[in-house]
């Protein structure tokens, strides 16, 4: 028996779209990765570019080191100098540490909350656009008219009006202004993104207090770098207008207050430290209950620690600014309050410690990572609470003591937080396992070289070594504390090398990845590895914290577990299901389409931005036509080809 269709039910397929409309239609191969807004395949661009400018930071930084390992050094002029340590910094900070945040983020978060995808895929990709093209654009000073040489932190009056007695002549602070207000640009619309996709896509009995601690570490963040972002980009703004249009916010010879750049870049700059540190939190906290096979100890603690911190650090930021002359009831306030950080601070580790205690630990590499992270922060916590001390944070103030602080926390913090998150989730995201025994032999050449690098840093500068200085003279003493330091820092290339080794051999002739190699705890575990592009056939059901672990084991009545018959690590792993129901083959999910406009309209910017900086109204032309025609093309594009 046949039934026939009646002719108005029949419909067409819609006709291809033409001209500026038409869809990118490539799924393998470059343009796939240029249209992609899938949240996993941007997480992956995202880490990618944020290595090869970890990279580039590495070279400058041993450039550095090989000009201070003696006395009287020649290797580098002190202009050069100057322009390598404003740029390592600049890179290391808004180039590495927040866009490798955003990569783990980007990945993570929808897997670790059961959802298909961010809350906006383009906005997505618009924002990794942005941090490609205004490093770029940064790095495009060094041929373009002089790289920035005023230091990360660009402090005035070295940027600032020609006036001022200290103004650094040429382009590269208009390149550093810029270029950051770009990169501010790309920072909020991913928080924005994440926000929202936190708040609103959680998977049904995702409540807030069942998320894992890494998607609560970077909701956090997320809210620090809304609100802290707009501040440094008003100081920048401001910086730019001083030097190119006479302005005078900052300068003292007309009435402006230098200070004032100090209190608004700090008032951003503490937060940053946060923004920075608090994924690492979060990557570790998700490490250390799956090798010590047991529940994160204090959960609601170590979330509520977190959210204690960033809020905190919105009130230490005059510690910075101690030498001054702020006055005794201001750095007695500002000194008060960072120690009150510590307290929370230090409630982490004791959280981490406790989790670890007891446990049934199997210290294979990314724990190997989260305990080098528990040490050497709790170094440099240490460290950095002196600076609540303010005779002490005085004396400190401008030496290597503080150089060393803040490596200690952020490379021995998140850098390490990051290598132990990259070797975690690595089977997740590529589906091949990294050599364990490869990755232990660099977690212990960076954890050597680390310490020979930065811990001398802390005698140097109580001896009275400058920072900022590329030469210093025979007689000070110094001499053979600096050559450990550059020794240290060529021990720490080698183990990015070696790392850099184990993923080429372990992406040749690596072992497959279960879907759950180590038998964890949370949701992005339940599914093949690497993950399917709509993530979960079937969002899931979650019932308890840390669900999938509960999925697949019970207790016996001796308080021992047991592993449910249905669970187990692999199950599913084969055929794309999991314990928790992701049954399915996807083919009827709707995910978002692939667009051209993320990139077109990022593209704009950096057009935009080289006509500021070389003052040239007829660039901003086509960097605005470039900038609209990507916008209302985003505007009117589909966000589906259903639709």
């Amino acid at each position: 028996m046949t039934t026939t269709v009646p002719e108005a039910l029949v419909t067409a397929p819609p006709a291809a779209r033409p001209g500026i409309l038409r869809r990118p239609k490539a799924t393998t191969g470059f343009w796939s990765w240029c249209t992609t807004v899938d949240h996993k395949k941007i997480a992956i661009l995202y880490g990618g570019t944020a290595l090869v400018f970890f990279l580039v930071a590495g070279i400058e930084a041993l450039l550095i080191r090989l000009q201070l390992a003696g006395p009287n050094g020649t290797v580098l002029t002190a202009s050069q100098y100057n322009t390598l340590f404003t740029m390592h910094g600049t890179t290391m900070v808004f180039l590495v540490g927040m866009p490798l945040a955003t990569a783990f983020g980007n990945y993570l978060i929808p897997l670790q909350i059961g959802a298909r995808d961010v809350a906006f895929p383009r906005l997505n990709m618009f924002g990794y656009w942005v941090f490609l093209f205004g490093g770029l654009f940064m790095y495009s000073s060094f041929v373009l008219g002089g790289a920035p040489n005023g230091g990360w932190f660009g402090y005035t009056p070295l940027t600032s009006a020609p006036m001022d007695a200290g103004f650094l002549p040429g382009r590269g602070p208009d390149f550093w202004t810029v270029g950051l207000v770009l990169l501010g640009v790309g920072s909020i619309t991913s928080a924005l993104n994440f926000v929202v996709t936190i708040l609103n896509m959680r998977a049904p009995g995702m409540t807030l207090m069942r998320m894992p601690v890494f998607v609560w570490m970077m909701l956090v963040v997320a809210f620090l770098t809304v609100f802290a972002i707009p501040v440094v980009t008003a100081a920048l703004i401001m910086v730019f207008f001083d030097r190119n249009f006479s302005t005078n916010f900052f300068v003292a010879a007309a009435g402006g207050d230098p200070l004032l750049y100090q209190h608004l870049f700090w008032l951003f700059g503490h937060p940053e430290v946060y923004i920075l540190i608090l994924p690492g939190m979060g990557i570790v906290s998700e490490i250390l209950p799956t090798f010590a096979r047991k529940p994160l100890f204090g959960y609601a603690v170590v979330v509520f620690s977190g959210i204690a911190i960033g809020f905190l650090g919105w009130g230490v930021w005059a510690h910075h600014m101690f030498a001054t002359g702020l006055g005794p009831v201001a750095v007695s306030a500002f000194g008060l309050a960072t120690m009150l950080i510590a307290i929370p601070t230090g409630v982490k580790i004791f959280n981490w410690l406790g989790t670890v205690w007891g446990g049934s630990v199997r210290l294979q590499t990314p724990m190997l990572y989260a305990l080098g992270f528990i040490a050497m922060f709790t170094i440099g916590g240490v460290s950095g609470v002196t600076h609540a001390i303010v005779p002490a944070d005085t004396q400190q103030t401008d030496t290597y003591y503080v150089v060393a602080h803040f490596h200690y926390v952020l490379f021995g913090g998140l850098v390490f937080a990051i290598f132990g998150g990259l070797t975690f989730w690595w089977p997740k995201v590529f589906g091949r396992m990294l050599d364990d025994r490869l990755g232990k032999v660099t977690f212990w050449l960076m954890l050597i070289g680390f310490n020979l690098s930065f811990f001398p840093m802390h005698f140097l500068g109580l001896q009275g070594l400058p920072r900022r200085t590329y030469t210093y003279a025979a007689n000070m003493g110094w001499d053979n504390l600096n050559l450990v330091v550059t020794i240290g820092g060529f021990v720490i290339a080698a183990a990015v090398a070696l790392f850099l080794v184990n993923v080429i051999v372990s992406s040749i002739k690596g072992e497959k990845a279960p879907a759950d190699p180590w038998d964890a705890r949370t949701l992005e575990w339940s599914i093949p590895s690497p993950p399917p592009e709509y993530n979960f056939a079937e969002v899931p059901q979650v019932e308890a914290r840390d669900d999938f672990w509960h999925r697949k084991y019970t207790e016996d009545e001796q308080g021992r577990l047991v592993r449910l018959p249905a669970g187990g690590s692999d199950a599913g792993a084969a055929t794309g299901s999991s314990v928790i129901g992701t049954q399915g083959d996807g083919h009827d999910i709707h995910m978002p389409s692939p667009s051209y406009y993320p990139l077109v309209m990022a593209l704009g910017m950096p057009i935009l931005g080289y006509a500021a900086v070389f003052k040239e109204p007829w660039l901003a032309v086509p960097g605005v036509i470039v900038l609209l025609f990507g916008l209302y093309s985003w505007a009117i594009e589909p966000g589906t080809a259903e639709d």
